[in-house]
């Protein structure tokens, strides 16, 4: 295996970056005939049928995506349904607050920056499906692939450099429109104004202890992250605004190399812009050098981290502050959610344990080489 020339910090490419929970064709058939009863019930239909039921193969690391077509009328809807996962599957993430997700969706749309589908229902009572879900208009497009992560091929590694300015372009964008937007009242209730950092930190640390609470292991490297996260916080940070917490084009549907779509709102936070920007730029730069790490080229002229800072300051009028700070605790939070998934493969036998404690941290190189202070960003 080669390293990168530019970083000290290779990551190898996952087997599989985003785990997800097979569906058998009876559980299919079962849970389009559960829908289907339950979503003629909530539109006081009893003529609708569901047809067409079927797992989303970019099902990602937090919940479960279901595909279906709502018929009634002559009109045909195509809707999407997420699953809060099940507490016996180890979910990533400790509580997925649909409501929240539904109001950060909504005022998204309403304040019109960025495209989101509608949601439709938010359905809080496990009774019809046997475990919480909402219910979204579903958008048309496609995004860049994480399984195997889209620097190792497909649509942008076969475009033009033209077509990935135009992609990276409308994609920063998109963060300007996210940071502008008005928060909802679910997230003002977070805490006082200013703490959106202090927050992110503590909870950063409280998701690592939860994780380790719950059937995890201690990990040195991200204890490491974790001590240098609280010691060298910045005094002051940037004020709060609506941060998606999962900003990366993975995340994003396109069409013609345009945004259609912005998905995945279960970590919207009040926080810094600075967080958002740097989650962007972590997420590129890792599958970067996973792609190097195995003598591919990848994309080493896209969603470079100067090209990204300057768009963003451009579009917003914003100045930038404490990058690094911001990109090491991208680093280590991503580091944690991959150290969560490991465990859960290594629970359900997929996978051995590794004798390593830090290598349950897919990116522990690259980490590894940020904590050291050896890493370059080019920023």
């Amino acid at each position: 295996m080669t390293r990168p020339a530019r970083n000290a910090g290779a990551t190898p490419v996952p087997d599989g970056v985003n785990t997800v929970v097979t569906t058998t064709r009876t559980d299919l058939a079962e849970l389009a005939a559960a829908v289907q009863a339950w979503l003629s019930d909530a539109e006081d239909d009893p003529s609708l049928t569901v047809e067409d039921l079927e797992r989303s193969e970019s099902s990602g690391m937090s919940s479960v995506t279901v595909l279906f077509t709502a018929v009634g009328d002559g009109a045909r809807s195509e809707q999407v349904l997420r699953l809060a996962p099940e507490p016996s599957a180890l979910p990533v993430f400790e509580s997925y607050d649909l409501h929240r997700q539904a109001a950060v969706t909504g005022a998204l749309a309403d304040a019109g920056h960025v495209p989101v589908p509608r949601v439709r229902r938010v359905e809080e009572s496990p009774a019809p499906l046997g475990r919480p879900f909402l219910v979204m208009d579903r958008a048309e497009g496609a995004a860049p692939a994480d399984n195997p992560p889209y620097v190792f091929g497909g649509p942008l590694v076969d475009a033009t450099p033209a077509q990935r300015d135009r992609v990276q372009r409308a994609s920063v964008a998109l963060l300007t429109g996210v940071h502008a937007t008005p928060p909802p009242d679910a997230l003002r209730a977070d805490g006082p104004a200013g703490s959106g950092l202090a927050r992110l930190v503590d909870d950063t640390a409280d998701y690592y202890e939860w994780t380790v609470a719950d059937g995890g292991v201690r990990v040195p490297i991200l204890e490491d992250g974790l001590r240098r996260l609280r010691d060298e916080r910045p005094a002051q940070a940037s004020s709060d605004v609506l941060t998606w917490g999962d900003a990366r084009i993975g995340n994003i549907l396109y069409r013609d190399f345009a945004p259609t779509a912005a998905l995945d709102w279960e970590g919207a936070a009040l926080a810094p812009p600075e967080f958002d920007v740097a989650w962007f730029v972590f997420f590129h730069r890792m599958y970067q050098d996973m792609a190097e790490s195995f003598g591919k080229p990848g994309l080493p002229a896209f969603l470079r981290a100067a090209d990204v800072l300057a768009q963003y300051r451009a579009d917003s009028g914003r100045t930038l502050h404490d990058m690094p700070y911001f990109l090491m605790l991208a680093a280590v939070r991503m580091g944690i959610i991959f150290a969560r998934i490991k465990a859960r493969s290594v629970h359900f036998g997929d996978t051995p344990a590794p004798a390593d404690p830090d290598e349950y941290v897919l990116h522990h190189r690259m980490l590894r080489a940020i904590l050291d202070d050896r890493y370059e960003w080019e920023i």
